[in-house]
């Protein structure tokens, strides 16, 4: 008796799972820990900027190396063993006591937020037919905004409750959190629904390429992905919401604690709501662009973005900080999302991690350049204003170029 349930739901939701360990709890965190860690280990803001750059720099190599081991040697092994090297790493942030030792681990837990998060993102097109990619891309990519609401809520009670330790205790909670979810992937993911002799959901069996061919990617496949134009040009449409976003994400919390006067339990509460009001972005735009196209659905996105930036910097009143919030919070993920599903159009569902992961270098680039640029002109100018509204004129420039993108029609 076939299961009323396609398997190709159960990928999603572990997917979903993976992104809140990958990015809620291996990322977004840091920006609520961040304050906590500067006092902790008297670092200023250009060391705190420069454990971000690390963070993603680490990133960057294994989003690109990750897509294609995941399209070579599949998505479940790949996952499970980059968020086994994410925990580890993040609970031995909590053990830092100089800036080198901190930027070591921050870079490793980097490697494996890249590996695990890129695979994951290209779930919906290996698993899902293309009019449904926008979709179920979305469903996975909540993740983010689940597990930064969660991070939201807890990592305060934790600094509180530990005082000067309270930083160090929160990676090893999260840390230990990831561990978990590293073992549940685990057990759950497969790369493709040929393994289990089933189709893409939304597609015929007849339509599924592949089906009968064997599970390797070859060099001449890969050739594709780095070969073909509009993924160049999607990977530099892709740089402008890594270079913008970064900044806003990295120094929102460091800004309303020590420059707006907020409350670190007030900012954990109103990254909590940006956390829980992103969980459904991903679905939203991801389907918006099914419906509009990735071109216009990404400047849309991108225009919006820029709004958020500009509101924090401009507003410096507790009315426009939750604007700005909720605003960013309604369309976080948009472009991850469309990217993704972008990719997995241009190169097909068996190159989709690779392809993902290669328009991340350009994302990556932006992503490490971000937070170091943003933390030394908060030096050098005493606010982040300026540096807030770069980031909404990087964000401006995105939505310019998203409208280039070609709609394509892809086989499957």
């Amino acid at each position: 008796m076939k299961s009323r349930i396609h398997y190709g739901w159960v990928v999603i939701l572990t997917g979903l799972l993976v992104t809140i360990g990958a990015h809620g709890f291996g990322r977004m965190s840091y920006t609520l820990i961040l304050p906590a860690m500067k006092d902790g280990l008297h670092f200023n803001y250009t060391q705190l900027g420069l454990l971000g750059t690390g963070n993603f720099v680490g990133y960057l190599v294994m989003a690109i190396v990750g897509g294609f081991l995941a399209a070579r040697i599949g998505t479940r092994i790949v996952i499970a063993l980059a968020l086994t090297l994410m925990g580890v790493t993040m609970v031995l942030t909590g053990l830092a006591e100089t800036f080198s030792f901190a930027f070591s681990m921050r870079l490793l837990t980097g490697l494996g937020n890249g590996a695990a998060y890129v695979p994951a993102m290209a779930l919906g097109s290996a698993w899902f037919a293309v009019e449904r990619r926008g979709f179920a891309t979305g469903i996975v990519s909540a993740g983010i905004g689940g597990g930064t609401m969660i991070s939201g809520l807890i990592v305060p009670v934790i600094l509180k409750a530990y005082g000067a330790e309270g930083w160090q205790f929160a990676w090893y909670y999260l840390g230990g959190a990831v561990l978990v979810i590293a073992g549940i992937a685990a057990l759950l993911i497969r790369s493709r629904p040929e393994e289990m002799g089933l189709h893409r959901v939304g597609a015929a069996p007849s339509s599924v390429p592949g089906t009968t061919s064997g599970g390797s990617v070859g060099a001449l496949e890969w050739g594709k992905v780095y070969t073909m134009g509009l993924v160049w040009y999607l990977g530099m449409v892709y740089f402008m919401y890594g270079l913008s976003y970064i900044i806003y994400m990295t120094f929102f919390a460091a800004y309303l604690v020590k420059e707006a006067g907020l409350t670190q339990a007030e900012v954990g509460r109103m990254w909590a709501m940006v956390g829980g009001l992103s969980i459904f972005c991903g679905v939203i735009w991801g389907g918006l662009s099914d419906k509009l196209g990735r071109a216009k659905g990404a400047s849309l996105a991108y225009i919006v973005l820029g709004i958020s930036y500009a509101i924090l910097a401009l507003a410096h009143a507790r009315t426009g900080y939750y604007v700005s919030a909720i605003v960013f919070g309604i369309t976080a993920w948009s472009i991850p999302v469309i990217m993704a599903v972008a990719a997995g159009d241009y190169v097909g569902p068996r190159l989709a991690p690779a392809g993902l992961g290669f328009i991340t270098l350009f994302f990556g680039i932006g992503q490490a350049l971000g937070p170091s640029l943003a933390g030394y002109l908060a030096d050098l100018t005493h606010s982040f204003t300026g540096p807030l509204l770069l980031a909404c004129a990087i964000s401006f420039a995105g939505a310019a170029l998203s409208l280039g993108l070609k709609r394509v029609a892809p086989e499957g």
